[in-house]
């Protein structure tokens, strides 16, 4: 394979840490992994080799192909969208991942099937993805090997009534079924307390390096640091444009770099005139307006830089999202496929 003209350095380090320090914040629980979307597109199985050597015992994915994808590894694996009448071949095999039964029918085909251990979502208040407390009490579940019973939080990196109820709605189940644990925080649910816990929490974003809530600000580290390189460095006469539209006018003479990335690569439009790049303590502005392969950066201040160098994106997922206005999930789960995805 030709290397890349850009690549995401990935700190492990820095991922063990996050997972471990928000393992302390969950207090006796189990702490989880949530490695959907391609270990939130850093790469599942990279990010449960690390975490399984840490001492992580559970992961969490999405569908039935992200857990195949983890075949191999030798970790528990819960899919949460449950399954359909299509994964259940797969879902009878799977030996090690377990489905996330979400519905009545999703249920009643496990038992039909003669399902063996899966675990199951109430819904408490979030009118998402799960069953109703009411079809626990009616007696659903009875005879299901269910191994972790579930609810997610809607509103945890907010402080707001619902997540209080939510966490007494799910409180009130303890003992109804035969599950052998309880699982309701999230990564920002885990900020919430120790009564929000239960026996297993389930964080995702925070391990990537997102901070939610206060308590997370000085202990969660970045993990991706996308890089870039040079494709040309020219001299903009001053009152000449950069870029579609004409929408940057250099005030003067300006040395400006072209380097490979845009908004096919998750670098969205909304960067323009807003992002920057370093070249090591040196600020490079992003000027004019980013297109699909293609970013512009006001260099006169690295002199040296060069076609072929390479420049950092600024990317910390929560100044980036106050900066862009897109969420730290969006900005970390976009970064797209053109990137080599490089562990250090």
């Amino acid at each position: 394979m030709i290397p890349a003209p850009l690549r995401l350095r990935l700190d492990g380090d820095a991922l063990v840490s996050n997972w471990r320090f928000l393992a302390a914040m969950s207090g006796p629980a189990a702490c989880g992994a949530a490695v959907k979307a391609n270990g939130y597109g850093l790469g599942a199985r990279e990010v449960v080799r690390r975490l399984a050597d840490a001492g992580c015992r559970d992961f969490f994915v999405a569908t039935w192909n992200e857990a195949l994808a983890l075949a191999g590894l030798g970790v528990a694996v819960s899919v949460l969208h449950g399954m359909r009448e299509e994964d259940l071949p797969a879902a009878l095999a799977a030996g090690s991942a377990r489905p996330v039964l979400n519905t009545v029918q999703q249920v009643r085909r496990w038992r039909e099937a003669g399902g063996g251990a899966c675990d199951v979502m109430v819904d408490t208040g979030m009118n998402r993805l799960g069953i109703r407390p009411e079809d626990v009490a009616a007696g659903l579940l009875d005879g299901l090997a269910v191994e972790t019973l579930m609810s997610h939080l809607a509103c945890a990196d907010e402080d707001v009534p619902l997540n209080a109820l939510q966490r007494e709605r799910f409180a009130a189940l303890a003992g109804r079924t035969a599950a052998k644990r309880m699982s309701l925080a999230n990564s920002a649910g885990i900020a919430l307390g120790a009564d929000y816990a239960f026996d297993l929490t389930r964080p995702g974003i925070s391990l990537y390096g997102g901070v939610q809530v206060a308590a997370f600000a000085e202990q969660i580290r970045q993990v991706v640091f996308p890089q870039v390189q040079l494709l040309q460095r020219r001299l903009v006469p001053a009152g000449q444009s950069v870029g579609y539209n004409a929408t940057w006018t250099a005030q003067a003479d300006t040395e400006v770099a072209i380097i490979n990335l845009g908004y096919a690569d998750g670098y969205l439009r909304c960067f323009s005139g807003k992002g920057r790049a370093w070249a090591g303590d040196i600020e490079l502005p992003v000027i004019g307006r980013v297109s699909m392969d293609l970013t512009a950066l006001d260099v006169s201040g690295a002199p040296d830089l060069a076609e072929g160098d390479w420049v950092t994106i600024d990317y910390s997922l929560p100044q980036t999202a106050a900066l862009s206005g897109l969420s730290q999930y969006e900005l970390i789960t976009g970064l797209g496929g053109r990137f080599d995805r490089l562990w250090e």
